[in-house]
């Protein structure tokens, strides 16, 4: 979230310059007056809450002085218990208010970067870049990637449907090998641009997801485990998530960065808000695997990785001779925490669009503040640099979700016999195949519509 700072003018703040990035996220600029209005009323009770104190300590005096007197101090005792009790409620609607105010501060969004298109529909989106491999491959005759999938024996969607429920699967046979072998290049690929291989927890505690997830995340994400005698939990959406929450609560000095980690885990999400949006194959999943760039690194070098990390992924990509494009996402499609975000769109010939692969993401200090996410020198008090608490800037970056790429690859790398596995994956197949061929005929389903 943003610095409660940045909204105070007399702190320093410029609470129009989040006005301004509200707007361009089309989204409630309301909320920053509502932000002042309830900080300046936490502020006078937290002040009251003092002031309240200074009364204990006043009759606690004078309770004192009684003593050495000898004299009574009944009615003393009685005004210091009625004193704190007071204390205790405005102590208490501070706190009830500092809630309120943090649950404000999580509504709005990171600053939008000036690259961003300013736009209120994701037709906007920026082309960047093109990229096509040198061979082109055949577009006539195509099958979606599901069907090339069944005719390799890849996967089982009814067995998997009937045992986990909608969009349910089993990745079999060369499938499964397929998959793996994206996995591993994946983090081969990653471990050798320097990155350091993390598998973190597939589950994470309610409290450290509430600081690195979004809001909406919650109802349309996120699965929750509920435990009888402990906090909840929940399934993780993407390895970013623990990966922000390693370092939480630790002071990191200009020699801990960058810290980058190559992420590779299982994820999951209920995919509330997309019903309706890729039901059939592989592309849109309820469970998959995905390698994922995530930087923690010098608040000044941010921008610096952001443009190093789609590159890395566009060099993935390249390797596997993915026709693709960089898109720049418009300002109003960006999650709270991204201050810009890139997507790379790969070619699906069978439906002839792109679709998005990777979502690249540069998040400032959004998320490390609430994690306290610490940077430089740690200050020693009265020093006049000590106002201002600086933080790590993170960044996150898709490099291969596993399935979806999968999908991709199927369809770029059909033929009317079966697959050309792509050569930077031969080496994770068993036997090294270039070429896997078709062992099953199509059953009958419903046709699946792709663009004219």
């Amino acid at each position: 979230m943003l610095d409660i700072t940045d909204f105070i003018a007399s702190r320093g703040g410029d609470p129009e310059k989040i006005r301004q990035s509200q707007a361009k996220r089309n989204a409630p600029t309301e909320i920053v007056d509502e932000i002042i209005e309830l900080w300046e009323v936490h502020r006078t009770t937290l002040y009251a809450a003092t002031q309240i104190g200074a009364e204990i300590k006043t009759v606690q005096s004078n309770i004192t002085a009684r003593k050495k007197k000898g004299e009574a101090i009944d009615d003393l005792l009685v005004q210091k218990d009625e004193i704190t009790q007071r204390r205790i409620a405005q102590e208490k609607a501070a706190a009830d208010l500092q809630l309120k105010l943090d649950a404000k501060l999580k509504t709005v969004g990171n600053y939008v970067h000036d690259s961003v298109p300013v736009s209120t529909t994701e037709d906007d989106n920026a082309v960047l870049r093109t990229w096509n491999p040198e061979t082109p491959k055949s577009t006539e005759n195509l099958l979606s990637h599901h069907q090339v999938l069944a005719r390799l024996g890849g996967y089982d969607p009814e067995r998997g449907t009937k045992i986990a429920g909608h969009r349910g699967y089993c990745l079999t046979g060369w499938g499964l090998f397929l998959n793996q072998a994206l996995i591993n290049f994946g983090l081969e690929f990653l471990f050798n641009k320097g990155y350091s291989p993390n598998q973190p927890p597939f589950f994470m505690d309610g409290a450290y997801m509430a600081k690195t997830a979004q809001l909406s995340q919650f109802d349309e994400e996120l699965y929750k485990i509920t435990e009888a005698d402990g906090d909840p939990k929940y399934l993780i959406a993407t390895s970013e998530q623990p990966l922000s929450a390693l370092h939480s609560d630790e002071w990191l000095q200009s020699s801990d960065l960058p810290i980058k980690y190559a992420g590779y885990s299982t994820c999951f999400r209920k995919e509330a808000g997309k019903h309706g949006h890729d039901t059939w194959g592989l592309f849109r999943i309820h469970q998959f695997e995905k390698i994922e760039q995530f930087v923690i690194c010098n608040p000044e070098d941010s921008w610096k990785h952001y443009e190093e990390m789609i590159q890395t992924s566009e060099e993935f990509y390249k390797a596997l001779q993915i026709p693709y494009r960089v898109v720049s996402i418009v300002s109003s499609a960006l999650n709270n925490a991204a201050s810009a975000k890139y997507d790379l769109e790969a070619m699906f010939p069978f439906q002839k669009e792109y679709k998005e692969l990777v979502s690249c993401s540069n998040c400032l200090d959004y998320q490390t503040r609430e994690l306290g996410i610490r940077f430089g020198p740690k200050r020693q008090k009265g020093l006049p640099d000590a106002a201002k608490k600086v933080y790590a800037h993170a960044l996150n970056a898709t490099l291969c979700a596993t399935e979806r790429t999968l999908c991709c690859v199927l369809e770029n790398y059909q033929t009317p016999e079966g697959l050309n596995v792509p050569e930077v994956l031969r080496k994770y197949i068993p036997g090294q195949l270039s070429f896997l061929p078709y062992t099953k005929e199509l059953a009958k389903e419903i046709p699946i519509r792709k663009k004219p």
